[in-house]
């Protein structure tokens, strides 16, 4: 098992006023300081948006790029064509930063993570014939694909990933975190499903803010700011089984350190966001 930092640890999100967004200089040197030396590539406009700069960039840092997270709608047929050629140039970045990993999250349309989904027959049957395709333009640029179980997305619930891994062959994406909060168990997933996991997202999760997500009680980006997701070993989603299960089947790919937060300010020392990756960061060495 590979480690690897992600910027949503240090609050950097896509999502609209999600919160104070940190300089990538800072986030970058912060990586390099803890000795990481991957790294997932964040939102866009996180990195310089010219591939060669952005490269440049990452290596500067003594950094390399192992994956970047890309939604993309595949279960309404009008808008298909659109999506794909969007995965195809996310695709490409990708290649040319010298990643791996495409993490595909199947988005509902809608903006942000708070409003769920239930697909109907027809949109899963149209949602299982994109995913081939998604896979071999993503096989094209050199990538795998991983499909990653995200609250607010089409794949969120427990039923839903059941659904995936019965009914297609995509590989997963095993967000701890997000598994967790759709009510799903990560420990069952890495113990029953070991073959289908491309690629890790760890993060742990607190049991009562997680249950108010998914019963709608809390928008996700409310639980977020309040702690939903803690640093490993500090929440309830058994990490520590997960990472037994993981090594158990000789995983080998790349386990992130993903903590998702939302900073409201400038960090303080007292709430400086390295404290809490340097936690996981050392549960993560002595359980893997």
């Amino acid at each position: 098992m590979k480690l690897a930092a992600a910027p949503i640890s240090w609050g950097v999100c896509e999502v609209p006023n999600w919160g104070f967004q940190l300089p990538r200089e800072r986030v970058l040197a912060d990586v390099a300081r803890l000795g990481l030396r991957d790294i997932e590539t964040g939102p866009p406009g996180f990195l310089p948006d010219d591939d060669a700069n952005a490269r440049a960039f990452v290596d500067g840092h003594g950094l390399h790029v192992v994956a970047a997270f890309v939604t993309a709608v595949l279960h309404r047929g009008e808008r298909l064509e659109d999506e794909l050629a969007a995965v195809d140039r996310q695709a490409a970045r990708i290649a040319a930063l010298g990643g791996e990993v495409l993490v595909l999250a199947c988005a509902t349309g809608r903006e942000g993570y708070d409003a769920p989904a239930e697909l109907t027959g027809e949109e899963w049957s149209a949602l299982g014939r994109a995913l081939p395709r998604v896979m071999a333009i993503a096989a094209g640029h050199g990538l795998r694909v991983a499909l990653h179980p995200h609250v607010g997305t089409v794949i969120e619930r427990a039923a839903a990933i059941e659904h995936v891994l019965r009914e297609t062959e995509v590989p997963l994406c095993l967000d701890t975190g997000h598994v967790f909060v759709g009510g799903g168990d990560p420990v069952r997933i890495a113990r029953d499903h070991p073959a289908r996991i491309a690629h890790v997202h760890l993060k742990d999760a607190d049991a009562a803010l997680a249950a108010a997500v998914r019963e709608r009680r809390i928008p996700y980006a409310q639980a977020v700011k309040r702690g939903l997701f803690r640093p490993l070993g500090a929440g309830d989603a058994r990490i520590a089984e997960v990472l037994a299960a993981l090594r158990e089947a000789r995983y080998g790919g790349w386990a992130v350190l993903e903590q998702d937060i939302a900073l409201d300010a400038p960090p303080t020392e007292g709430n400086d966001p390295v404290r809490d990756v340097i936690r996981s960061r050392d549960f993560a060495l002595a359980h893997a």
